[in-house]
């Protein structure tokens, strides 16, 4: 038979009182330190870094651009018309008076046709004006003639009469008659004349008049002539065929644009600046144009005045020799240099850096493992690096590409 051992109870209430007081004791114990600890740091994979280096930085800006020709003719139709025929195709070499398209127009070339008529009317009217005119002074000059014969034989009668009155030989009233004759025939003779000069000066006035209208219709046919001409359309300068829209049998009016003539030799670049950095940009400044296959140094020689669409064009001279392939309308990637910054702290330009501004940026520690993160002020900026004011010192090493992704932690590892 079993005998109970009076202590039983009290070991086991003893046993309880010592594991409860231990889990009250160990639970808080442990749960303290586990959490103070931070979160593991997160893995970072790909990452762009970049030492900080003292020294000259280059500020440049960089545009998107095209090759343009310095010389470039857009070819306009002189007169509406109705395409005929297309002689040659863009990429076309073509001198000035080469033919590239053949127009139509027979209202205008009637019209050309009419104006000659015209003319060669006028000018059969204007010789007959001046015949008849000519035959009509020639009888002004016959009477002149007459009347100037007649006055001569009276002068001389009257002379002759007063040496016959002086001698006694005829009356008084003889003398008194002829001079009077003579008188009369003298005063005709000046009339005559006059009348001559008056002739005269009224065939001019009319031939004059008959030359100013056959010079206004020979102006108008040699004007409908030259528009019929116009009618081939010609190049109008050496160089290449660039552009030509148009199709046989298509109605153009007078003004429109046919062509674009170019000189591919002579060519200059036209970048397309950011307009928050074209206030630096000024004319001379040293650039560089990348054609993808050489680049050609060259000079900023024009400012677009105005902005589009958030960009400033700039103009590049080229100074140097076309690279293979160089032609019109390729697309080129210029820099433009500034200034040079000289003895300044500077470095890798990241990724939403701007200049003049303040960013957070991962500093990588020494072993390479990882990186913090620290506030950085920036100062002035070129198209890869950017001027260091504050919170990094040379030699140190930052990542550069995007960490927008671990905005919320302070440091990351870094694989």
């Amino acid at each position: 038979m079993d005998i109970p051992r009076k202590d039983a109870n009290r070991r086991r209430w003893i046993r309880r009182i010592v594991v409860t007081a231990g889990l009250v004791i160990g639970i808080p114990a442990l749960w303290i330190p586990l959490s103070r600890l931070k979160p593991a740091a997160p893995l970072v994979e790909n990452t762009w870094p970049d030492q900080v280096k003292r020294g000259q930085m280059i500020r440049q800006v960089r545009g998107l651009g095209t090759l343009v020709a310095e010389e470039t003719l857009w070819v306009p139709a002189m007169t509406d018309g109705r395409v005929e025929r297309i002689h040659i195709w863009p990429g076309t070499e073509v001198e000035a008076d080469t033919v590239i398209v053949t127009l139509n127009n027979p209202e205008l070339m009637q019209s050309a046709l009419e104006a000659d008529y015209q003319v060669k009317a006028a000018e059969a009217s204007q010789k007959d004006l001046k015949v008849q005119l000519d035959s009509q002074t020639l009888t002004q000059q016959a009477e002149l003639a007459r009347v100037e014969s007649e006055y001569t034989q009276a002068k001389l009668t009257w002379e002759r009469d007063e040496a016959l009155f002086r001698e006694g030989l005829i009356v008084e009233l003889r003398i008194k008659l002829v001079r009077s004759t003579a008188q009369e025939l003298e005063k005709r003779l000046a009339i005559e004349k006059e009348r001559l000069k008056i002739k005269k000066d009224s065939v001019e006035a009319q031939l004059a008049v008959r030359r100013a209208d056959i010079d206004r219709l020979r102006a108008l046919y040699e004007l409908r002539r030259t528009q019929v001409e116009a009618l081939k359309v010609r190049a109008g300068a050496d160089g290449v065929l660039q552009e030509m829209p148009l199709q046989v049998g298509q109605r153009v009016a007078a003004g429109t644009i046919l062509a674009k003539v170019a000189q591919p030799a002579r060519l200059k670049a036209e970048l397309k600046v950011p307009e928050t950095q074209a206030k630096d940009v000024v004319i001379g400044q040293v650039a560089e144009i990348d054609t993808r296959n050489g680049v050609i140094p060259g000079r900023v020689s024009r400012i677009d005045p105005a902005a589009r669409e958030g960009t400033v064009v700039v103009d590049v001279r080229l100074e140097g020799e076309l690279p293979a392939g160089a032609r019109p309308d390729l697309s080129v990637d210029g820099t433009i240099e500034i200034e040079r910054l000289r003895d300044v702290i500077y470095v890798g330009r990241p990724a939403f850096g701007q200049p003049n501004s303040t960013v957070s940026m991962f500093r990588i520690d020494r072993d390479g493992m990882e990186a913090s993160r620290v506030q950085v002020k920036l100062g002035r900026a070129s198209v890869n690096t950017i001027e260091v004011v504050e919170g990094l010192n040379v030699g140190d090493k930052v990542i550069l590409s995007d960490m927008s992704a671990w905005e919320s932690h302070d440091r990351v590892r870094l694989k």
